[in-house]
């Protein structure tokens, strides 16, 4: 018999981490508590390092075909006036792709369709875990009991495998943002692919799809636990002078299409992403704000990466070891970038320090700004093949 894993967490990143182990012979299933996966959310976009690892795990064609390059677009003020230009262009020339986007059910799904039916174990809840060999981890899910060489915890930001690991980390705190999102109904008349606008602690965003309809999210600095009666009414108040095509965004947009979240993070690192034969993946192990748009874009490295090491190194130990020692450093030096970024971006308020911040990105060469965005984008991944 071959070695196994159980996966908790059936997201985008507990499905890449499936797949990665099956290409190295491993036996894997993939337990979800959901009794569905019905491949819901709004939009994401791909870095270049975030399609190399989907390239890795033979599936980047096939989310290259379904996804739509960002080659126009920026940052503006409320007013529209221009920030700071997009230059997909450069960006593919650098790295050899723009950054692509793709409805993130779509991507659920390409990955989900990429494991047998047999691997995946839904509408199943993982209650704990436990090591009770040397060479064996047990994860209890009811009555089910399943004993494996690993377990995966990709189980999310409110992980419960991270609270069986570390029960002394304080574990996901808000980070001060919530955030309000959808896919418009119908194709929209958009002249960009990808825009960013910063108001006063606010923020408005949309990335276009293939199929002319188009992803947007607002973000705003409120309390936690904020709700609205009428989530589209009250975006339509607060963003009514805002630049179009906000306003075409939100018409085309139905009002129980929207989703609606308060943006957490795990602001205090964690001290391992391994424990035993047990290791942390995604947002389980380093869940980061999105102002870099990096979050799956790290899961789908730590996937790669995980069966990486698995492959190579002659004990699951020695592999985990590695894993950690490869992928800590890394995700938590991107998760204090992207929080940097929000709190220079939607999270400023004060009008001084919003001007000053505008006048510093006008000022910026975009040649400095491409760099920027390439200093987490260059990530070139282990083989698996």
């Amino acid at each position: 018999m071959g070695s196994t894993a159980v996966v908790v967490g059936g997201g985008i990143g507990g499905l890449a981490a499936a797949i990665g182990l099956r290409r190295i012979g491993w036996e894997v299933t993939v337990v979800e508590r959901a009794f569905t996966l019905e491949d819901v959310g709004a939009g994401i976009s791909l870095a270049a390092n975030g399609l190399r690892a989907l390239d890795e795990l033979g599936v980047g064609e096939a989310v290259r075909d379904a996804s739509r390059g960002q080659y126009s677009g920026g940052t503006r003020t409320p007013q529209g006036g221009w920030l700071a230009r997009m230059d997909g262009s450069a960006l593919e020339k650098a790295v050899g792709t723009p950054i692509m986007g793709i409805p993130r059910a779509t991507l659920h799904g390409l990955l989900r369709d990429s494991l047998p039916a047999e691997a995946l174990l839904i509408g199943s809840e993982a209650d704990s875990v436990e090591q009770p060999g040397p060479g064996t981890v047990r994860v209890r899910c009811g009555d089910t009991v399943l004993d494996a060489d690993l377990m995966v915890a990709a189980d999310g930001i409110g992980s419960k495998m991270r609270s069986h690991l570390f029960p002394d980390h304080p574990g996901p705190v808000y980070s001060g943002s919530t955030v309000l999102r959808a896919i418009t109904e119908r194709a929209v008349d958009l002249r960009t692919d990808f825009e960013l606008t910063w108001g006063q602690g606010a923020e408005f965003g949309h990335i276009a799809f293939r199929d002319g309809r188009a992803e947007w999210h607002a973000v705003l600095s409120l309390p936690a636990g904020t709700r609205f009666a009428d989530p589209l009414d009250e975006l339509r108040r607060r963003f009514r002078t805002w630049h179009g095509p906000i306003p075409a965004l939100l018409d085309a947009t139905r009002p129980d299409a929207v989703l609606h979240h308060d943006v957490n993070e795990l602001r205090s690192p964690l001290p391992s992403y391994t424990v035993g034969r047990t290791t942390l993946l995604g947002d389980a192990a380093h869940a980061m704000t999105p102002n870099l748009g990096q979050g799956a874009c790290q899961a789908l490295e730590d996937a790669v990466t995980l069966a990486a090491v698995l492959a190579t190194e002659s004990t699951v130990e020695a592999a985990l070891a590695r894993y950690d020692a490869e992928r800590r450093p890394r995700t938590q030096a991107v998760a204090r970038a992207a929080r940097q970024t929000g709190r220079m971006g939607q999270q400023l308020s004060h009008p001084l320090a919003v001007a000053l911040r505008n006048t510093a990105m006008r000022l910026t060469p975009s040649r400095a700004t491409t760099r920027m965005i390439l200093r987490h984008h260059t990530w070139v991944p282990p083989q698996l093949n």
